[in-house]
This record gives C-alpha cells, structure tokens and sequence, in this order.
C-alpha cells in the first residue's frame, strides 16, 4: 500500500503520526511510505534519518495526498488539508468528530473511509491508541495547572504541594481513566490535596491506593459541587468512546470557585465535560471566565512531541500493519474505529448523536 504522513499543521502540534522505525517496518513488509518534508522535525526526526530507510521524502502535503491511499497523521485534518481528501482514501488520525460537526460533514460529502485513533477498540474493549496520549494529557494536566497558578500567570499565587507551616492546594479530577488518572498520580506526588471522582468502584480503589493524600469518591451532584468550589485546579477527564462528552460541572459551579483558579478540561476535545470550557490553542491557551482560569487546548501532549511521538506510534503500528495489509474487513479492532465510510455515518455513538431526534 501506498502510505503517506504529511506534516501537522494545528497550532505548536510538534507531532509526527510515524516515527523512522516504524517506517522501515512497514518498508520491511512491502509498502511504500511517503513523508512531507519536515514532517518529522519537532519531534527530533529529520528527513534524511527516515530517506536513509527508504522513505520518500515529497515536498509538500499536496504531493503526498496525490500519491498515496492511505493517510496517517496525528490531528484530525484543518483548512486546506480538507481539499486534498478524495474519495479513495483511507485516513488514520485522531477526528474528535462528535464535538466537530462541520469536520463530520465535510467527510461525509468527500466519501472517503476514516478510522478514528479514539475509536480503535481492542479485544477487551479498551481503546489502545488513545491511551498513552491520554496518559500523557493527565500529566501535562497538572504541569500546565501548576504554572497557571502562578500570580505572574493570574493564579493564587499557591505552589500546589506547599511546604511545611503552609496550606496545600486542592486538586480536583473529574473521572479516573487513564487521563485522569494519570493526573491524579501526577498531583499526589507534588504533595497536593487530591480528590478524584468516578462511578466505577474499581478505579475508585486504585485512585485511594495512590496516597493518603487522595480522596475517591462516587460523584454524587452535591459532593461534586463542594469539591469544585473548594478546588484551586479542576481537571476534566471525562471520556464515552466517540460521542460527546457530558458536562458534569455547570457554569454556576465554576462562578463559585475562587478567582485565580484553573480549569484545564483534556476532553475539551470531545466537547469538554465543564460548562464553561471551549477549545483554545497552544498560541493562545487559556482564557477567563468568571476570575478562572481556563486551559483548553484541544492538542494537549503536542507539547512533548518526542515523547508523544514515540508513544503514538509503538500503539498504533500493530493496526497499521493490519490496516496496510488489506485486514480491515475482518478486524474488530479496525472496525470499531471506522467513523465514516462512503458517505455514511458508521460508528453508532456518532449516528445515535447526529441521526436521531
């Protein structure tokens, strides 16, 4: 098969959907892989380290579209790149489409096939792409919270974990899957007063074990509402595989959180579990509402794209084999990620938001 990776052109998304190892595997195996020039640079890769595996290096994401079947990227397509999708195609990227709905009809009128890396389900029903970049967005979660709580950047003024005669900072987590999670871990090991929330009693359990310094709990409306009020950073993790995500903290809440508080929502994305969120980008990530700070960049591990980068492609590539190979008709896996498909609506999350009445 022919496969293509342009360059990532969203905001600061430093990302490269392949890195060179997993290009010489594929070359390995009998396909031909095309990169747009300098798709590979912010994350660390050049392109003669990916030329000298045989990759082609192609000037620009008009010739790479022109001469490939399959496209795999990082980032759900933007502006131009719409119009160089034909029918024939197969994209393999993150989509977020049941918080895009003008993406969704686009795709639609195009005709092609789109597998969505959030979608992609393995045997147990887990979500193996998605997860390590959810991995990393938890962590970042907390990097950028405890920056933003700085006075130099309109926080309180509170370094989260404290120091010995002072307060620490409250650290609320919406949802404990592997974002969520992933922050609560994060915040525990700064010291900071945790408290997470989830409805599976499993997870609950995990998040207790993390330290003495977490609190798990169901997330009973009135026990939500007194953690958000006392919350100086409130992170939002919530995730329903491809549909929108519910808001489960409403803009009367955030009113009653104390100025100079964040909000960093990671399924801003899937249209953000808190009211008051919108999605934002990494050159211009935050905005106030209410006195609170929020953060709501729609690309969070783009930051570290060398770390993100190598974690994208270690989970994706066993399904790219696959998908390259001609098995997407008979894999669960790929079939559970397919959005769209000639003109269609197939993932039923997505036709149960945008079909039904």
């Amino acid at each position: 098969m022919l496969i293509g990776i342009p360059r990532e052109i969203k905001p600061l998304e430093g990302r490269v959907a392949l890195i060179p190892a997993a290009c010489n595997e594929l070359i390995h195996n009998g396909h031909k892989v095309y990169l747009e020039s300098g798709a590979g640079e912010r994350s660390g890769y050049h392109d003669s380290e990916y030329q000298s595996l045989g990759v082609e290096i192609l000037p620009d994401a008009s010739s790479v579209y022109g001469q490939t079947e399959l496209i795999v990227k990082v980032k759900e397509p933007i502006g131009p790149e719409l119009d160089l999708l034909r029918p024939e195609h197969i994209l393999f990227s993150f989509l977020h489409l049941a918080a895009g709905h003008e993406l969704l009809q686009r795709l639609l009128e195009i005709g092609l096939t789109a597998i969505s890396f959030e979608t992609v389900q393995n045997n147990t029903g887990g979500l193996p792409i998605l997860a390590p970049m959810s991995d990393i967005a938890g962590r970042l979660a907390v990097h950028h919270g405890v920056n933003l709580l700085f006075q130099s950047e309109g926080g309180r003024g509170l370094l989260l974990g404290g120091v010995p005669g002072t307060e620490r900072g409250h650290v609320v987590v919406i949802g404990a899957g592997n974002a969520g999670s992933n922050a609560v871990e994060v915040a525990a090991s700064l010291g900071a007063r945790v408290t997470v929330f989830d409805k599976q009693y499993q997870k609950l359990e995990h998040m207790r074990r993390v330290g003495a310094n977490v609190t798990a709990m169901y997330p009973f409306p009135e026990k939500v509402a007194q953690a958000v009020a006392d919350a100086d950073l409130l992170i939002g993790a919530v995730l329903i595989p491809g549909a929108r995500t519910p808001r489960l903290v409403s803009a009367e809440q955030v009113e009653s959180m104390r100025p100079g508080s964040v909000i960093v929502d990671i399924a801003v994305d899937q249209g953000g579990c808190i009211e008051t969120i919108r999605p934002t980008s990494y050159d211009n990530p935050t905005y106030t509402h209410s006195g609170v700070t929020h953060f709501g960049v729609t690309n969070i591990p783009g930051a570290v794209p060398r770390t993100a980068s190598q974690a994208l492609t270690t989970a994706m590539i066993p399904y790219l084999h696959t998908l390259a190979s001609g098995g997407l008709a008979t894999s669960t896996s790929l079939q559970a990620g397919i959005n769209v498909a000639d003109g269609r609506i197939v993932h039923k999350a997505l036709k149960k938001q945008f079909t039904e009445k």
